[in-house]
């Protein structure tokens, strides 16, 4: 028997020799079979957050903190989240409002290289505590720049016609203009670039090009992009980047980002054809139940049951639509405000509780049916340490990045390090639905 043992664990040792590194590097990296994900040879789920400024914290030039980086990356680990939905795609200039800066691309092919190597040592951090990375690459909305500066920089406009808070601003007019993008060749030539240039980077830190790190989960074609009034154009756009980014990568997933079909027909979306392509791995889904008018912080008693109803029955609606796509599904965005819409940090949070239970709840129970699609959670979003300078005023330079961006109320959907009655309510939720 001692024989028969020794000699079974030097087989093992000479076929783990001899085994290809690019096969054991390769089973890291994450799966789909069916509608499931699996990593390592297990099934993947998780419950994660976004945590788009995080190449900006990784900075070592204007905004950026490297401590704090790590306290944030460290806290959220110390959680469960393991799973950050991060920017990978920023655009300038930089003198442009409502704007997350420094940005990462300054102009046309011209990148901010503190940015850049911020992004480096994101990544890098992200993999001393297995954590994985969704990298968001372009975005419709004008909080990054985005296919509104895409079509700027591409000559279509002179200039952004920005929805609120700018001043006249106008969000139908804004939505038409950036759908414009699909349908413009130079503009998305200009993205193609900006795939090839990140894709194929060698990260500074780390020596490992992107496209060779498990670290990185998926590509994510946009932030929430939308059809509107340009669907032909949109689907061929999809079509198109997808198979660009499967060509020079065929490691790591791809997706869209998109909302799923958001509570507007004017929205130009419809899960089912937006991610029936078969170079998109699997679906992404956002809910938000303020947002889209279901839910008044100052009426709760009145809307937060009919707005929770609503959030659910949204959530099974788009499982049922997309059984027939056999993919795996992630509820990436999904958030509401702090009691009667405070965005004070240590104000009550009694609201935000409920409602995270409830749709925590509602996937991990999904996820403990044999036949799930649904696989993974991110919450919106993770504000750390970081203060809003002043609740609900804009964000400016110079202040602290939280989960709001700079278009936006700071402090309206942050999850702040100190808001531990929310933060057991993560622990409690990442130990049922992470990996089961």
């Amino acid at each position: 028997m001692r024989i028969y043992h020794f000699s079974f664990f030097l087989l093992v040792i000479f076929f783990m020799a001899g085994t290809p590194s690019s096969w054991r590097v390769a089973h890291k990296f994450v799966q789909v079979k069916g509608n499931k994900f699996f990593r390592e040879n297990k099934p993947y789920t998780f419950l994660g957050t976004n945590f788009w400024y995080g190449l900006n914290l990784g900075s070592k030039g204007p905004g950026g903190n490297r401590s704090r980086l790590i306290r944030e990356l460290d806290r959220l680990a110390s959680m469960g989240v393991k799973n950050l939905r991060v920017v990978a795609g920023s655009e300038g200039p930089d003198t442009e409002p409502y704007r997350m800066l420094p940005s990462l691309q300054t102009s046309p092919g011209k990148y901010n290289k503190e940015v850049l190597e911020g992004l480096d040592f994101l990544l890098t951090e992200m993999t001393k505590r297995d954590m994985l990375a969704v990298m968001c690459m372009n975005d419709f909305w004008n909080w990054s720049g985005g296919m509104g500066q895409y079509l700027v920089w591409a000559g279509a406009a002179d200039s952004i016609p920005y929805p609120p808070p700018h001043p006249g601003g106008d969000w139908g007019k804004y939505q038409q203009f950036a759908a414009q993008f699909y349908s413009n060749n130079k503009a998305m030539k200009m993205f193609d670039d900006h795939l090839r240039f990140i894709v194929n980077r060698k990260n500074s830190i780390s020596g490992k090009l992107y496209k060779n790190d498990p670290t990185i989960m998926a590509w994510e074609l946009a932030n929430e992009p939308r059809g509107i009034n340009n669907r032909n154009a949109f689907l061929k756009w999809v079509d198109h980047t997808t198979q660009l980014i499967k060509q020079m990568d065929p490691n790591h997933l791809v997706t869209t980002g998109s909302e799923g079909n958001t509570s507007s027909s004017s929205a130009g979306t419809d899960v089912v054809a937006d991610h029936q392509n078969r170079n998109i791995d699997y679906i992404t889904i956002h809910i938000w139940v303020q947002n889209w008018g279901y839910y008044d912080p100052k009426r709760t008693e009145a809307t937060y049951q009919p707005a929770l109803d609503y959030a659910l029955k949204y959530l099974a609606q788009h499982l049922e639509k997309v059984k027939s796509l056999n993919k795996p599904v992630v509820l990436e965005e999904f958030g509401i405000s702090r009691d009667k819409n405070n965005h004070a940090a240590g104000t009550p949070v009694t609201v935000r509780d409920k409602y995270y239970a409830s749709i925590f709840n509602a996937v991990a129970n999904e996820i403990q049916k044999d036949n799930h699609a649904l696989s993974g959670v991110n919450f919106w979003a993770w504000g750390g340490e970081g203060r809003p300078r002043e609740p609900e005023g804009m964000w400016k330079p110079g202040d602290n990045f939280i989960g709001d961006p700079p278009h936006e109320s700071q402090g309206w959907y942050s999850v702040f390090e100190n808001d531990m009655s929310t933060i057991s309510v993560i622990k409690k939720y990442t130990a049922l639905i992470n990996n089961k």
